[in-house]
């Protein structure tokens, strides 16, 4: 057991399922004003793109990604991610219900652990929230929506869960969050939502548990999330490895990334937790000013480019 603290300091990325990744470029950039800031392929399965959807620089915690895979929509229900939450700058959600019910998009007010947040879905259903506040994102100067408006990050990750204790075991003996209140599901006021924080807490730094045991199991497929990733302190890495291996959990051990480094954990009740360090970042093998623009590749998978790029369906 290491003797550091090993506490994560936010969400780091939330990586989704789209079905059509020309479509859901177009959402992302056009009407929610992302900048794609990576466009390459599943590292465990080349024959679908993996678009990285961020601020302006793609910074930790900004990062929204999506694999393609040709699959029905998802039926949702327990064991899943069921909701991500994207933070904009403070007295920007009235602008936003504006610009999305513009697009033709239903939009929903609710109230999570006490802020205002706006509810839509993405044109595959995918589950999304505004919320305000949180630290702010690098301004993109391409992006469709005005910089005092555009989106800085990822707010509270929502898990629908049948069962609180196993979960809530795991964040808070391996992962180190901490409970922080409790709220009534927006859904069912009948359930409560429970709140974990990772470190001081904040919108960008909190895992929500909806607890409703009725719910059947979700169905993997288009619009939902396959998992999240909290981030840890790059000189940490190697401890957490051990910690989590100390404790007996059955994780994928170290995985590079290639743009950042990974550890995989199943937690008992089936969602996919990533723990993922900053660095070294997307700008390791782009120029930053192009961030996106062509298909890259992880240094292992290029000798296949060709393969790779053949199989492959133009994003424009």
């Amino acid at each position: 057991m290491t003797t550091i603290p090993l506490v994560p300091h936010g969400l780091h990325h939330v990586t989704a399922v789209t079905a059509n990744a020309r479509e859901n470029l177009r959402f992302y950039t056009g009407v929610m004003g992302l900048r794609l800031v990576k466009k390459t392929v599943n590292q465990d399965d080349v024959t679908a793109y993996h678009l990285f959807y961020a601020d302006a620089e793609g910074s930790p915690g900004s990062d929204l990604t999506f694999f393609e895979w040709p699959v029905p929509p998802e039926q949702p229900g327990n064991h899943s991610i069921s909701r991500t939450s994207l933070r904009v700058p403070l007295g920007s959600l009235e602008w936003w219900r504006g610009h999305l019910e513009e697009q033709g998009l239903q939009v929903t007010p609710v109230t999570r652990a006490g802020r205002p947040h706006l509810d839509v879905h993405d044109p595959e259903g995918q589950r999304l929230s505004l919320v305000e506040g949180g630290p702010q994102g690098v301004v993109w100067t391409g992006s469709s929506v005005p910089a005092e408006h555009q989106i800085y990050g990822l707010g509270p990750a929502e898990l629908t869960l049948p069962n609180l204790f196993p979960t809530a075991r795991v964040l808070e003996r391996a992962f180190g969050l901490t409970a922080s209140g409790t709220y009534p599901d927006p859904e069912n006021a009948a359930h409560t939502v429970q709140v974990y924080q990772m470190g001081e807490g904040g919108p960008h730094a909190e895992l929500h548990l909806r607890i409703n045991p009725a719910l059947p199991p979700a169905r993997p497929g288009a619009g939902g999330v396959h998992h999240l990733a909290l981030r840890v302190q790059d000189g940490h890495y190697h401890a957490w490895n051990a910690h989590l291996s100390g404790l007996g959990l059955r994780t994928s051990g170290e995985v590079d990334r290639h743009w950042f480094q990974s550890i995989y954990y199943r937690e008992p009740q089936g969602v996919l937790i990533e723990l993922a360090t900053d660095g070294p970042g997307f700008a390791v093998d782009e120029d930053p000013a192009h961030l996106g623009e062509t298909l890259i590749l992880a240094p292992f998978l290029e000798p296949r480019r060709p393969q790779i790029e053949a199989g492959l369906t133009p994003l424009t």
